[in-house]
């Protein structure tokens, strides 16, 4: 059941409190004021005060976050009428504002908010050499500009079958890079013809996609390519040192073949859904792959990705679980969709992890997070009661 609670004020007492910021905490308080963490410690150290709404939980974790994902624009009826997250009239359009397509009332964005979800990494998605912007957005409802945490995030793109199978061409990996190379070659010329002409009668005219390349080109946002064989991560790696791009690998299913390259590389990483089916690009990935790349020193980030039949999309609390399950150590697995995630997008002062002065997002539950039978039982968005589903 979801309640919008309105209450300013409100103590959370835990059993344990995992704040992603330290180790856990037993026997836990946090108090939150205004939309803000005011205070977190043991029951010892942080008194209740007597005004204050308290609810109780057995344990207690930061907002999750969705590193990647098409909620908001994908749809729940896996019919044409509500898929905005790919446009296929032709592969390269980075002019395209995921902002523009973003539904809050999509009932995929309210049942994530039900399970614990509380920030998502959202846009165009996977398929395209170049998608369109990803946003990050609050999974609270109200109208777009309200939920916005970020309205231009990443440039999305996609190298493999993805994209081979949406066009004619690219019909090969070599093509997909050789037009990806053409299209940033040019985008260097119409930014060196805007900088360095001055008449402005003599200017080029304004082109959206070469503009956001550009920004791209300068360093302003992150390309977010979606590469999970070997051959497309390297390739990827190849791409953003020719052209010095900010540079984050989506999917990363072979990453474990990569320990080296990928550390070399600079590039940050946020891995599939641990749970994904293993066929085409991702037909050598491994359930452990999360927790190799961690034990290797590699910070990585849990994605719910794209799916596409119904119900659309995963959720990030039980892909993180799997990843626990298969080698990854505990903590690290929550802070895969809590604090990882929040310094990928750049927003770990705001959210990620239960720390005063942060965002007042936190998931009660009624045992461990990871445990099966375990339910999500209240969610508090910016210090509002958002989903209450234990009774």
């Amino acid at each position: 059941m979801i309640i919008f609670s309105l209450h300013a004020q409100i103590a959370i007492r835990a059993e344990k409190i995992y704040t992603s910021a330290g180790e856990p905490i037993t026997n836990g308080v946090v108090l939150i004021k205004n939309g803000k963490i005011e205070k977190v410690g043991t029951a010892e150290s942080v008194k209740i005060p007597s005004d204050y709404k308290v609810y109780d939980a057995k344990v207690v974790t930061p907002g999750l976050i969705d590193a990647r994902s098409e909620v908001g624009l994908s749809g729940d009826l896996n019919i044409p009428t509500d898929q905005d997250q790919l446009e296929k009239s032709t592969p390269i359009q980075p002019d395209l504002r995921a902002i523009d397509a973003y539904n809050t009332d999509d009932t995929l964005v309210g049942y994530l908010r039900i399970n614990g979800v509380t920030t998502i990494h959202t846009g165009h998605g996977i398929g395209a050499l170049v998608s369109g912007q990803t946003m990050v957005a609050k999974t609270k409802p109200g109208l777009v500009d309200a939920v916005t945490l970020v309205p231009v995030e990443m440039l999305a793109m996609s190298l493999g079958n993805s994209v081979k199978g949406n066009f004619t061409s690219p019909g090969t990996e070599a093509k997909e890079i050789s037009m990806l190379r053409t299209e940033l070659l040019k985008a260097q010329t119409y930014q060196k013809k805007m900088d360095t002409t001055k008449d402005a009668s003599k200017k080029p005219s304004r082109d959206l996609s070469m503009e956001m390349l550009g920004k791209l080109l300068n360093g302003e946002m992150k390309a977010l390519i979606y590469a999970n064989k070997a051959t497309e991560i390297i390739s990827a790696f190849r791409l953003a040192k020719e052209f010095n791009l900010k540079l984050v690998i989506e999917g990363a299913a072979e990453g474990y073949r990569l320990i080296n390259e990928i550390k070399a590389s600079g590039a940050e990483v946020i891995v599939h859904a641990t749970m994904a089916r293993p066929y085409e690009d991702n037909a050598n990935m491994t359930l452990e792959n999360a927790a190799i790349l961690t034990k290797a020193g590699i910070p990585v980030s849990i994605e719910s990705g794209f799916e596409g039949y119904v119900p659309k999309t995963r959720v990030v609390l039980y892909e993180a679980a799997v990843a626990a399950a298969n080698e990854m150590p505990y903590q690290e697995a929550l802070k895969a969709v809590t604090i990882n995630p929040a310094k990928l997008l750049g927003l770990d002062k705001r959210i990620g992890s239960i720390e005063k002065g942060k965002d007042a997002d936190i998931v009660l539950y009624d045992g461990d997070p990871f445990e099966y039978t375990t339910h999500v039982c209240k969610v508090i968005i910016d210090g509002q009661l958002m989903a209450d589903n234990c009774k």
